[in-house]
C-alpha cells in the first residue's frame, strides 16, 4: 500500500509543477497606483509632426475657384459622374513636397498647423486668404506580440494613443506583459526604441503614450508564454508517466 501512495503521491507532484500557475493580479491590471477621483494633467500636449514617406492631402480653397484651382492636382477626368481623385504628395527623402506652382517645401519636423502657415505665405503672392486643409493620408500604427490581433492598422485622425491602438487590436491577451511594452518609432532615418509601463499611472505622461505614424508596438511574452512552447512535449511526458505509474499501480494490485 506504501509503494501505491508513493506512485500517487509523484503522479500529483508532476501534474502540480506543470500546469500550476504563478500569475497575480499585478500582473495584468492597468493603472493600478491610480488613486478614486484622482485627476492627471498632462502639460505637454501631443503635436503630430510630418516624416519622410508620409502621404499628406492638401486641399487649398478661395472665394475664387478659378484662382485656386492650379494649387489643387487631381488624377483623372471628371467625366460621366465619376468624380476625378484628388493627387496627395509624398514627404520625400529630402523632407519635401512638390507642390504645384510653388515648387518644393520642406515640411519635414512640421506639424500640420505649422505646415498651413508656411503654406500661407508662399500663396500669398498668388491668393487672397486661402483656406488650406491639411490631413495625413498614411497613419498606421503596427501592434505585434501578445496580443489578440496583431497587423498593422490604419488611423482616422491625427492622433492615437498606446491604449486606443491596443484596443485596435482586441487589447492585450493573457500572456503579455503590461508593465514593459516597446514602442519602436523612427524619425529622420534614427530609430528610438521607448518602454511604457501600461500597470503604472505615470504611463500617461510617457513621450510614447501618443504614438506617431508608422510606429510599431511590441508586446513581449511573459514567462509563461515563453515556456508554452515546451508545455504539449512536457504534457505528453507527464501523460507517458501517469500511464506508466496506472499500469504499474494496476499490477502491483493485481499481484497482491
Amino acid at each position: 500500500m506504501l509503494k501505491i501512495n508513493h506512485y500517487f503521491f509523484t503522479a500529483f507532484i508532476i501534474f502540480t509543477l506543470i500546469f500550476s500557475s504563478c500569475g497575480s493580479k499585478k500582473d495584468v491590471v492597468y493603472f493600478q497606483n491610480a488613486g478614486e477621483y484622482e485627476t492627471i494633467i498632462n502639460k505637454e500636449s501631443f503635436v503630430p509632426k510630418f516624416k519622410v514617406d508620409d502621404l499628406i492631402g492638401i486641399y487649398v480653397s478661395t472665394l475664387n475657384p478659378e484662382a485656386s484651382a492650379p494649387f489643387n492636382l487631381y488624377r483623372g477626368a471628371s467625366e460621366g459622374g465619376i468624380r476625378a481623385e484628388q493627387v496627395d504628395y509624398l514627404v520625400d527623402g529630402n523632407g519635401e513636397i512638390d507642390f504645384p506652382v510653388i515648387g518644393k517645401i520642406k515640411v519635414l519636423g512640421l506639424s500640420p498647423e505649422e505646415t498651413k502657415k508656411l503654406l500661407r505665405e508662399k500663396l500669398s503672392d498668388y491668393l487672397k486668404n486661402p483656406i488650406i486643409n491639411i490631413r495625413l493620408r498614411n497613419f498606421t500604427v503596427t501592434i505585434l506580440g501578445e496580443v489578440m490581433r496583431p497587423g498593422a492598422y490604419q488611423v482616422n485622425g491625427e492622433q492615437i494613443t498606446i491604449l486606443e491602438a491596443l484596443g485596435l487590436a482586441g487589447d492585450l491577451n493573457i500572456k503579455g506583459i503590461r508593465e514593459n511594452i516597446l514602442v519602436i518609432r523612427d524619425f529622420k532615418g534614427t530609430k528610438t526604441y521607448t518602454r511604457i509601463d501600461l500597470t503604472s499611472k505615470e504611463a500617461m505622461k510617457s513621450s510614447v503614450y501618443y504614438l506617431t505614424q508608422n510606429d510599431v508596438v511590441y508586446v513581449e511574452p511573459n514567462k509563461s508564454a515563453v515556456t508554452s512552447s515546451n508545455l504539449d512535449n512536457r504534457a505528453s511526458i507527464a501523460v507517458s508517466i501517469a500511464s506508466v505509474l496506472i499500469t504499474s499501480t494496476v499490477l502491483l494490485i493485481t499481484r497482491n
